[in-house]
């Protein structure tokens, strides 16, 4: 049986749905501060737990090491830049069909991946080139 939410679960994966971007606890806190709704740091991270572990939000972690969350949408891939950190969306997703395999194999229920590879982009690697770093 399926917990019930909390007002504070309930204000979190509405302003998630409002924004229609993955954003970190932080950028929630303050959202939400600014919409003169009181709630502690500590209450949105275990709101946005709680949340994940229904399957309803997924988080994504950066190369930094920052959480950003979304509403579950669909499956998230990216390339990311060490660099300047700029992230490219990868549209297409090559390990679809593992999930589907891992989920039979594993009787495992899978409510979303992601997929994340780390490098250099275009203009990063020119900035090394131009400075004479070679990778």
């Amino acid at each position: 049986m399926k917990a019930q939410r909390t007002r504070s679960q309930e204000r979190i994966l509405a302003l998630l749905k409002t924004l229609n971007r993955a954003v970190s606890a932080q950028d929630l806190y303050v959202e939400l501060r600014s919409q003169s709704q009181s709630m502690g740091l500590a209450t949105v991270y275990r709101s946005l737990d709680a949340l994940k572990l229904e399957g309803v939000v997924q988080v994504r972690t950066l190369a930094s090491g920052e959480s950003l969350y979304s509403c579950l949408q669909q499956d998230k891939h990216h390339l990311t830049c060490l660099q300047c950190g700029a992230s490219i969306p990868i549209h297409e997703c090559p390990v679809h069909e593992l999930e589907t395999q891992l989920q039979r194999s594993h009787q495992f229920k899978i409510y979303y991946h992601t997929l994340e590879f780390f490098g250099l982009c275009d203009p990063c690697q020119a900035a090394q080139s131009a400075n004479g770093v070679v990778s």
